[in-house]
């Protein structure tokens, strides 16, 4: 699939950065490709935050925006959050 804008919320934010939930059934490595946010561009600065949830899996990453040239942005490869219960 691609970007759907309806899936990014800002959670929070400053003019330091912002923190987004990006909700979609894309896996982390489609999410992850360089140009995968470009429809965004206009919203997301370099080192945002954005909480990625792949409802198919499901998993959670977190992806920082590496960089916007304001018509591309490329984010970083993502880190899980171990989603286990060990009880």
């Amino acid at each position: 699939m691609a970007y759907s804008a309806a899936g990014l919320d800002r959670l929070a934010g400053t003019s330091n950065g912002s923190l987004w939930r990006y909700t979609t059934t894309d896996t982390i490595a489609t999410v992850n490709s360089a140009g995968y946010f470009n429809s965004a561009a206009n919203m997301l600065a370099v080192r945002d935050l954005i909480m990625v949830h792949d409802t198919n899996a499901p998993t959670t990453n977190f992806v920082t925006v590496l960089s916007n040239t304001g018509s591309v942005v490329d984010v970083s490869d993502g880190t899980a959050v171990a989603e286990t219960d060990g009880d």
